[in-house]
């Protein structure tokens, strides 16, 4: 059998913004930077909707011609127990049930963190202006061009908290913050959605960097976030 090879960063960077950092069954929806593990390090699992081989979970629903069972249409990302859960009883979890799930996904997680579509811009900055405020505290404190207490050591104190912060909670928040703000663009001016697609653009980078190792070319925070639904 031919080795397989590995997923490419950009594949596992899809997932994982499109996942938004939680396990993509909605009845676990489950962090995948779990607290327990101190946040900074994630337990997902790229779960195949249809396996490598000739064998394995759902093949039999494997579409005719060319197929890539690693492609982004075919891989959701599952908490460890909810992946061998859909592999372990294929029948009960089928091809489209899954590709369902994910679909679904960012709606069921927004539902689950009462994100919603507000009546007023002032209701919008009010949801996002508490996410703002927490990432911008731990970037004075941590970050490594500004940041009060940086040291240039990669082994250093400072320069760990600041890793774990970005996956446990800058990134999280980035995430919330992206939906909030997806869920009331109608509400943004034109200006607004400019700034919205720079501030996308940072995530991904950020997102590169921290969950797949990957040193990107990250874009600075766009400073008219700052005021965004002001």
């Amino acid at each position: 059998m031919a080795e397989r090879k590995a997923i490419p960063a950009a594949t596992r960077l899809h997932l994982f913004a499109a996942a938004s950092g939680h396990c993509q069954r909605p009845e676990c929806l489950d962090a995948l930077f779990p607290v327990e593990l101190g946040g900074d390090k994630h337990i997902a699992e790229m779960a195949h909707v249809i396996p490598h081989g000739d064998a394995g979970p759902r093949y039999a629903d494997r579409p005719e011609g060319d197929f890539d069972a690693d492609s982004f249409d075919n891989l959701l990302l599952l908490c460890p127990t909810c992946h061998t859960m859909v592999d372990k009883d294929p029948d009960a979890y089928p091809r489209q049930l899954l590709l369902d799930w994910k679909q679904a996904h960012l709606g069921n997680l927004a539902l689950k963190q009462g994100i919603k579509a507000y009546d007023e811009r002032g209701q919008v900055r009010e949801a996002v202006a508490a996410v703002l405020a927490e990432n911008s505290a731990i970037w004075e404190r941590y970050a490594p061009v500004d940041g009060a207490e940086f040291e240039y050591d990669p082994e250093a104190e400072a320069a760990k908290a600041w890793v774990q912060r970005v996956r446990s909670v800058i990134l999280p928040n980035h995430y919330r913050m992206q939906a909030i703000i997806e869920a009331n663009l109608g509400l943004a001016s034109d200006e607004e959605r400019r700034t919205f697609a720079e501030y996308q653009e940072h995530v991904r980078g950020l997102s590169e960097r921290h969950v797949c190792g990957v040193a990107g070319r990250a874009s600075r925070f766009p400073p008219a976030m700052e005021g965004i639904f002001a």
